[in-house]
């Protein structure tokens, strides 16, 4: 098995909470931040998407689907499109609301599928490639992908943690 079929794999699982997440909730419910530091479903979704959506459109030198396939439009948010989402504020974070399930869940889908599809292609010796030298010791490839996933397992555990608290399920 290639290495990258384990991050698929873990990829693919951190979607799948979302998705049963979201399914649990109304949308009411999943816009609602239970303390002012837990964040809502809907933000731990769409940041998660945006997340891998501009690490790996940094990887392959493309332009972040959240511009170039319009979501920005489709989400009209009241943040900026080069918003920082992981330095959001509860008060940023609180604009983050969505009305419309199916387009949190497609853009979600759209970012995992890109991912996906960046990794099938990838050649596993590109992994220890230096992408970033803002860092020390400089970033590679891997790392940045490695982060990239690990965040949203991570924010896929928070969203299942905040249904709970928000739904008590």
């Amino acid at each position: 098995m290639k290495i990258t079929q384990l991050s698929i794999d873990t990829l693919k699982r951190a979607q799948e909470r979302f998705e049963d997440t979201l399914e649990q909730m109304t949308m009411a419910e999943a816009n609602t931040m239970p303390e002012p530091l837990i964040k809502s479903v809907t933000w731990l979704t769409w940041h998660t998407a945006r997340e891998l959506d501009y690490q790996i459109s940094g990887l392959n030198n493309s332009e972040p689907l959240w511009i170039s396939a319009g979501w920005t439009e489709k989400f009209s948010l009241d943040l900026p499109d080069d918003t920082e989402d992981w330095k959001h504020t509860p008060e940023e974070a609180e604009k983050v609301k969505v009305t419309d399930r199916q387009l949190l869940l497609n853009y979600l889908k759209t970012s995992v599928d890109f991912t996906v599809d960046y990794l099938k292609s990838l050649e596993e010796e590109r992994l220890e490639d230096i992408v970033d030298t803002n860092w020390t010791p400089p970033v590679t490839r891997e790392v940045r992908i490695v982060s990239a996933i690990d965040d949203a397992v991570m924010h896929s555990g928070q969203a299942v943690y905040t249904r709970r608290l928000v739904i008590g399920k």
